[in-house]
C-alpha cells in the first residue's frame, strides 16, 4: 500500500514538531522550517524528510498540515496555495480560526480542499487520546469524511463548529484564562514573592493553582501574545475582567460584606456543576497525594519511573524523596527526578520492561531429589517467581554416585539476574534436594 505524503509547514517547532510523533507511523511525512540547519536535524533525528521550499511541499503533499505561529499563518496560506497538488487538502492548527478558515476560502483553488482545524492541546501533549479537536470547515468535501474518520480512530474528542463560534469560545478558554492567570503571576513578581518560601504553607489547591500557573506563563509568550491580540474578541474579555477586579476590589475595600457576598455567590452559580468540579479537583489533589504516599512506601525498594515526556524509564532501588525529588540508585549511580515529570510504574509494566529491555541470565542447576518427586509441580512453583522467565529439564540421571530411591535432575534456568537464579536453589531444597 503506498503511503501518502504528509507535509507540515513548521515541523521543526512546536506543534508541529509534535505532529511528526503521531503521523510518521502511517504517512511518508516532509517537513519544512525557516532554519533550514535545524530543520535538517529534526528531520533526521525523528526519521523523516527535509524540504527548504515550503512551495515545493505544497506541490507533493497530499495532506498540507500549516503550522506555524498565528501571525503568520494567512501569508503562508497565501504563499502556497497556487503550488497546491489538485485533490489535496489544506489544514491549519492555529487557535484562532476566523481568519485562517476566511484566507483558506479565498485562496485555494477549487480542486483542493481545505480544513481549518484547532488541536486544543500543546506541543508536551504525549497522547492523542481524549484530546479535544475542534473542525470549523464552511464546506466540506472529499477529504473531511477521511480527516474526520480518521482523529476518531485516536479517539479524539471532535467538536465541529463555525470559525466565529470557535474563536468566541477561545476568547474565554484561553484568552480570559491565560489573561487572567499572567496577571496573577504578574503580581506575584511585584509584590516580590519568593514562591519557594510559600510552598511551607500551601493548601492543595494553592498548589495546583501554582502548577496551572506556571504552565502558562512558561509557554512562548509570542504565542501567547498572538492569542490575546489575534482573536476579535479579545478587546470585550480583558475590559470585563478588569471591571471584575476593581469592581470587586472596591467592595472589599469599602468594606461592603453584603455586596461581596452577592458577587460571590452570582459566581458560584453561574460556574454550572459545581459538584462535578469539586469530583475533577478532588481526583487532582487525590492523585499527587498518591503519588507521594506510594513513593514514600517504597523507600530502600526497587521502583520503575517513566519520564512523562522523554519517555525514558529509570529503574533502581529509592533511596529517599522530598516534596520535589526523587533520588534513584542503580549499582554505584544515583539519579535526581523530579517528580512532578515521572510516572511510577505498576508491577507488572516494570516486569514487562524488564524481560524486553535488561539481559537475562541463563544457568543449569543440577540436583538431587526424592525419586517420587513431581517434575511438573517443580517447574510451576518457580515459574510463579517473577523474575523467573524459563525452566526446562535438560537431563535425568540415576546412575553410580546416586542412590536408587533418588534421582539426579538438571534443569537450565532463564532469570532477570544471577540472583533471581540463586532463588531457585532455595526452592530446590525446599522440595528435598540437595544442589550438586
Amino acid at each position: 500500500m503506498i503511503k501518502m505524503n504528509v507535509g507540515i509547514i513548521g515541523g521543526s517547532d512546536g506543534l508541529g514538531k509534535t505532529l511528526i510523533y503521531y503521523l510518521r507511523d502511517e504517512f511518508d511525512v516532509y517537513i519544512t522550517g525557516r532554519d533550514h540547519k535545524k530543520g535538517r536535524h529534526v528531520a533526521d533525528e525523528m526519521n523523516v524528510n527535509y524540504i527548504e521550499s515550503n512551495e515545493g511541499l505544497a506541490n507533493i503533499s497530499d495532506i498540507l498540515v500549516v503550522s506555524v505561529p498565528i501571525q503568520h499563518t494567512c501569508d503562508v496560506i497565501r504563499e502556497v496555495a497556487p503550488f497546491m497538488k489538485s485533490g489535496s487538502v489544506m489544514i491549519d492548527v492555529t487557535s484562532v480560526k476566523e481568519g485562517p478558515t476566511k484566507t483558506m476560502g479565498e485562496a485555494l483553488p477549487e480542486n483542493v480542499e481545505y480544513i481549518p482545524t484547532h488541536p486544543v492541546f500543546g506541543p508536551r501533549t504525549t497522547r492523542l487520546d481524549n484530546q479535544v479537536i475542534v473542525l470549523t470547515a464552511d464546506r466540506k468535501g472529499k477529504w473531511y469524511g477521511k480527516v474526520y474518520d480518521y482523529l476518531a480512530s485516536k479517539n479524539m474528542r471532535i467538536i465541529e463548529t463555525s470559525a466565529e463560534k470557535h474563536d468566541f469560545m477561545m476568547s474565554i478558554v484561553q484568552v480570559l484564562t491565560h489573561f487572567s492567570f499572567i496577571s496573577t503571576a504578574s503580581a506575584i513578581e511585584k509584590l516580590q514573592v519568593d514562591i519557594s518560601e510559600t510552598e511551607d504553607y500551601e493548601s492543595p489547591i494553592y498548589n495546583l493553582m501554582i502548577d496551572m500557573i506556571a504552565r502558562i506563563v512558561s509557554q512562548n509568550p509570542y504565542l501567547t501574545y498572538n492569542i490575546q491580540s489575534m482573536n476579535s474578541n479579545g478587546d470585550k474579555i480583558r475590559n470585563t475582567l478588569a471591571e471584575a477586579v476593581l469592581e470587586l476590589r472596591d467592595v472589599i475595600n469599602n468594606g461592603d460584606e453584603e455586596a461581596f457576598i452577592d458577587i460571590a455567590i452570582k459566581a458560584t452559580k453561574h460556574m454550572g456543576d459545581i459538584t462535578n468540579a469539586l469530583g475533577r479537583s478532588d481526583k487532582a489533589i487525590g492523585a499527587l497525594s498518591y503519588e507521594y504516599s506510594y513513593l514514600n512506601d517504597s523507600v530502600g525498594e526497587e521502583v520503575g519511573l517513566k519520564h512523562i515526556y522523554s519517555g525514558k524509564i529509570h529503574v533502581g532501588i529509592l533511596e529517599s524523596i522530598d516534596g520535589k525529588t526523587a533520588v534513584l540508585r542503580n549499582g554505584t549511580k544515583t539519579k535526581k527526578l523530579r517528580i512532578a515529570n515521572i510516572r511510577i510504574m505498576l508491577p507488572d509494566e516494570l516486569h514487562q520492561w524488564k524481560i524486553e529491555n535488561l539481559k537475562t541470565v541463563t544457568k543449569s542447576i543440577s540436583c538431587v531429589f526424592p525419586k517420587n518427586v513431581n517434575v511438573g509441580i517443580i517447574q510451576k512453583t518457580v515459574l510463579m517467581h517473577d523474575n523467573i522467565l524459563n525452566i526446562k529439564l535438560t537431563d535425568a540421571y540415576n546412575g553410580p554416585q546416586i542412590d536408587d530411591d533418588s534421582v539426579s535432575l538438571t534443569f537450565e534456568i532463564t532469570a532477570l539476574t544471577k540472583d533471581d537464579i540463586d532463588q531457585v536453589k532455595v526452592l530446590f531444597t525446599g522440595f528435598g534436594g540437595i544442589i550438586r
